[in-house]
């Protein structure tokens, strides 16, 4: 089936991708899958391709591309060969985008070169063993400590968390308002 909501410069970037994975990505990945993890290395390739984090604005090396669509294609192609190790899609379009919007200005400054070159590898740490991704029912807590927070808890299934530079990890912050209180 023909789909019409990518336009030529995003065949292009299929183009460029589909060649990636399948040079650089598919045929190690067997061996990774082996490992138990991704190298590092890749992860800087794909940043020096412009893969990851397209939507960081240009002053710290991203495009400033906030059209989905590329992302979404970097996760086809990747599927289309089978290659399920490398995180790129939790990365970033699931962390980045807590950085981009609600990041202060030294942390762009701080972690968005690294994430979009590659350096910096992004995980969440959402998933508990008793809530499984359900909000409402998370038992982690961060409790204020004056100018840090202590966490308490356990997280599963956090992916890139092995590789992990920077997780942003889901916490009750008020447990007398929980449904207001996670952060």
């Amino acid at each position: 089936m023909e789909r019409t909501i990518f336009t030529r410069d995003h065949d292009l970037f299929r183009e460029s991708v589909r060649h990636f994975v399948a040079a650089e990505i598919a045929p190690l990945h067997p061996q990774w899958a082996s490992d138990g993890v991704v190298p590092r290395s890749i992860w800087r390739r794909a940043g020096a391709l412009g893969y990851l984090c397209m939507a960081a604005p240009e002053e710290f090396g991203g495009a400033g591309v906030s059209d989905f669509r590329y992302d979404a294609i970097l996760g086809e192609e990747l599927a289309r060969q089978n290659c399920t190790g490398p995180g790129f899609g939790v990365h970033g379009t699931i962390v980045a985008p807590y950085i981009l919007n609600y990041g202060t200005p030294d942390q762009h400054r701080r972690w968005l070169p690294g994430i979009v070159a590659g350096e910096t590898i992004l995980a969440i740490g959402m998933t508990e063993a008793t809530a499984g991704s359900d909000m409402a029912t998370l038992r982690t807590t961060a409790r204020d400590d004056g100018d840090a927070y202590v966490v308490n808890g356990q997280k599963s299934f956090v992916t890139n968390g092995s590789l992990a530079d920077l997780i942003i990890v889901s916490c009750v912050t008020n447990p007398e308002h929980k449904q207001w209180g996670v952060s």
